[in-house]
């Protein structure tokens, strides 16, 4: 789960060095065709044995899944990755909190929405588009979570998953075209971006695959709460973005919702 995570943070810091080349674009174009390689030769879909009815979700994952990681990609180029990650890991947070009715979960939401008005207030400094596409990246997330659901009742296996990505990676084709003919990339930025989608994809796919066989889902959703923390390690250590004491209070105060809202759970 260490591995997983700091993968998926280090990815997205590596992939950062690309952007004055290709731009988020560019890089989250070369991140879904990297994903979808590793998803398309895990899943193995049957794509001419899928139905309208299991089609729908499928196209509906593969819009969310291409919008959640340019919404992601910008917002880190703009506000940071700490921060970004941090706005984007609402999304999960508020499908956990919004199934449940107890009154702890309520405390926990409160908690989290303060955390989140304190990073947004205003200030001279403050960029509320890139926050803005934070928070656009967090709905993508929760819809991804719901989305996924739904294709895994109506697709066998990892099909679905697989078939999504691959037709996301097909949406940005054009995209990548389009970026490459614009400004021809260099080598290192191709290398960096490349990185970055087996890294921030490949990997955390695999090894999520690999640990929910051996660690229970409480567990899993706990450790996932970490990931704002170590992306924020990561924005610091290797990008050299450094955030104030009211940032971390606020990114401490969301991973602490989320923790409670877990450990408190029966069952």
């Amino acid at each position: 789960m260490i591995g997983s995570g700091l993968s998926n943070q280090t990815g997205a810091a590596i992939g950062s060095h690309a952007f004055p080349v290709l731009g988020p674009v560019g890089v989250v174009a070369v991140r879904q065709y990297v994903a979808a390689i590793v998803l398309l030769a895990v899943g193995r879909p049957r794509l001419r044995s899928f139905t309208w009815w299991q089609w729908r979700p499928v196209v509906g994952l593969a819009v969310v899944f291409g919008t959640m990681n340019l919404s992601l990609y910008t917002a880190i180029d703009r506000i940071g990755l700490g921060l970004a990650v941090t706005l984007e890991f609402l999304g999960p947070l508020c499908i956990a909190l919004a199934t449940s009715r107890r009154r702890a979960d309520a405390c926990c939401a409160l908690v989290a929405a303060a955390a989140v008005v304190t990073l947004m207030r205003p200030r001279p400094s403050a960029d509320y588009l890139g926050m803005g596409l934070g928070l656009l990246a967090a709905v993508c997330w929760a819809s991804y979570i719901l989305l996924n659901r739904t294709v895994g009742r109506r697709v066998p296996g990892a099909q679905g998953s697989a078939a999504a990505a691959g037709l996301s990676a097909l949406m940005f084709l054009p995209v990548g075209i389009a970026v490459a003919v614009h400004q021809p990339p260099t080598a290192s930025a191709v290398a960096y971006a490349v990185t970055a989608g087996v890294l921030s994809s490949a990997v955390p796919y695999l090894a999520d695959l690999f640990t929910l066989r051996r660690v229970p889902a409480q567990a899993f959703g706990l450790f996932m709460s970490v990931n704002p923390v170590l992306a924020a390690l990561v924005g610091w250590v290797g990008l050299g973005q450094n955030l104030g004491w009211t940032e971390w209070t606020s990114i401490g105060a969301i991973v602490a919702a989320n923790t409670l809202s877990i450990l408190t759970r029966r069952g």
